[in-house]
């Protein structure tokens, strides 16, 4: 067979070209430490590494998200231990304000220290994080969520919790409904609440000095849903007496002109509760089924009794009951610290996992992706080492001709 000089140029150059690229690819290879440079290198490690992308981004984002809701919640127990401290404060003012030796000057004061107070829970209660969105009005975040409103204080938010995508199977709420936070707290023990009179801030209806407890629950099948009951005294002979009546249902067994003994138990329709000292004949109690009651109205109302000049057992009852309602508050207060606080550590167990994941994608996208660096140096010594020999091969060939040896 007879081989033109011109096919041993052309196939020569031909196979110079190849291995050039070829050694142009180890180069961008060792370049850029990947070893897939198009998707034809590897199409099924390369439709991988797409796959694993992807998943990698979705991760991120959620880490992205667990830190903000991280820092929202951090934001809200931090501005709830602010209101606690607060709550103490109140608290321990109350307890305060019995002290017999102080006079209507010294409770006055004290009200407006509590006046004081109150305005700063309010701040508390309308708390922004640091996007400027509300911590606790609900879906409602650039809503400021408590305004006073002719001394009384409104909520208007709504009962949303703001949720984040922590991860690809889990949502957790960053936020909570200002009116679960501060407005619904049941008075009395939660079930019922007793109060002197019918009013529960004007001072000075019963003329007495009886004192009424918080009471309990004896037997929770006995009580009557929606009953109110009120507690009548009469004094006559020296002998004082009381008579329970309910409404809308009557007692389930009769209580009139029954003998008054202070501090003795007083039971009906499944409730006890005792009153101490001596009412006055025409004095009048209620138990009621609890309501909620905010936070807000409790301390405007003991600002009230504060500022009121009457003392005795219309004072001690009205400040029991502040005492009462500051505690449901506190509790109710503490109880939504401690979801806060567990969600603080999802969002922390979360991320951990997060983080591992994350260093799973990496090491999957290595061993897809990346170039082995020692074979690369290795190939590309090979390669440049092949390139130079056949260079040297074709220099000498193309030098060949028939005349040289003519």
């Amino acid at each position: 067979m007879r081989v033109s000089s011109n096919t041993i140029f052309d196939s020569n150059v031909a196979a110079l070209g190849q291995q050039q690229a070829n050694l142009l690819k180890i180069q961008q290879q060792v370049a850029t430490g990947r070893r897939i440079l198009t998707a034809s290198d590897d199409p099924v490690a390369a439709a991988r590494a797409i796959s694993v992308n992807q998943a990698d981004a979705m991760n991120t984002q959620y880490a992205a998200n667990r830190m903000a809701a991280r820092n929202t919640l951090s934001l809200a127990d931090s501005n709830l231990q602010s209101v606690t401290s607060l709550l103490h404060d109140v608290h321990t003012a109350a307890v305060n304000a019995g002290n017999g030796s102080f006079t209507a000057a010294d409770r006055r004061t004290m009200a407006t220290e509590l006046s004081g107070r109150l305005q700063e829970l309010i701040g508390l209660a309308n708390s922004t994080d640091g996007a400027g969105n509300y911590l606790f009005s609900g879906f409602q975040s650039k809503t400021q969520p408590f305004a006073d409103v002719a001394g009384s204080i409104s909520y208007n938010g709504d009962d949303g919790q703001r949720l984040v995508q922590a991860n690809a199977a889990r949502q957790i709420a960053s936020s909570d409904s200002g009116a679960d936070v501060f407005m619904r707290i049941k008075k009395g023990n939660g079930t019922f609440v007793t109060q002197p009179s019918t009013n529960t801030i004007t001072l000075g209806a019963n003329t007495g000095t009886g004192i009424i407890s918080t009471g309990t629950v004896t037997n929770p099948a006995a009580l009557v849903a929606g009953n109110s009951y009120t507690i009548s005294f009469s004094v006559a002979a020296g002998v004082t007496s009381y008579t329970v009546t309910g409404t809308p249902t009557a007692l389930a067994s009769a209580m009139a002109g029954v003998a008054y003994v202070s501090g003795q138990a007083i039971s009906f329709d499944g409730m006890q509760l005792d009153i101490q000292g001596a009412p006055a004949n025409g004095d009048t109690f209620t138990v009621a089924p609890s309501a909620n009651e905010s936070i807000f109205k409790t301390i405007s109302d003991l600002i009230a009794a504060l500022n009121t000049p009457v003392v005795g057992a219309n004072l001690t009852n009205s400040l029991n009951r502040g005492l009462n309602h500051l505690d449901n508050a506190l509790n109710n207060v503490l109880s939504v610290q401690s979801s806060l606080g567990l969600r603080l550590q999802e969002v922390d167990a979360l991320q951990s996992a997060g983080d591992d994941l994350s260093l799973q994608y990496k090491q999957t996208l290595a061993e897809l992706q990346d170039v082995d660096p020692f074979k690369a140096y290795s190939d590309l010594t090979q390669q440049n080492t092949s390139l130079q020999a056949s260079l040297k091969s074709f220099a000498a060939v193309s030098n060949l001709s028939l005349f040289n040896y003519i």
